[in-house]
């Protein structure tokens, strides 16, 4: 199973949308209200769309059938194992960091 780091610069979008998506079924404008409110910073249409379109290849998100003029995206099976791999590795990141800055 590959994860993000193919991802390049579009590695944090990516992820942001797989966190947000985690929560269930959203459109381009609803991640970025939910990034929004998760890191204080709105993703530009590009960037999303861009991350998007690298996770739908991946097959890490599949689109729903439109709503109006709204493309909902979910998450697959294989996107929400990447998610859960990626937020662990990182959980062990911060714990060594912050255990690191606790040694005098």
């Amino acid at each position: 199973m590959s994860g993000l780091t193919e991802f390049g610069r579009f590695s944090e979008p990516a992820l942001l949308i797989l966190i947000s998506l985690a929560e269930g079924p959203k459109h381009g404008y609803a991640m970025q209200d939910d990034i929004a409110a998760l890191i204080a910073e709105r993703p530009g249409p590009g960037t999303l769309y861009g991350a998007i379109r690298r996770l739908e290849e991946q097959g890490f998100i599949e689109a729903l059938p439109a709503l109006e003029r709204r493309k909902p995206y979910q998450l697959t099976d294989n996107g929400r194992a990447v998610l859960h791999t990626e937020l662990a590795r990182m959980r062990a990141v911060a714990s060594t960091g912050l255990r690191r800055l606790a040694l005098p």
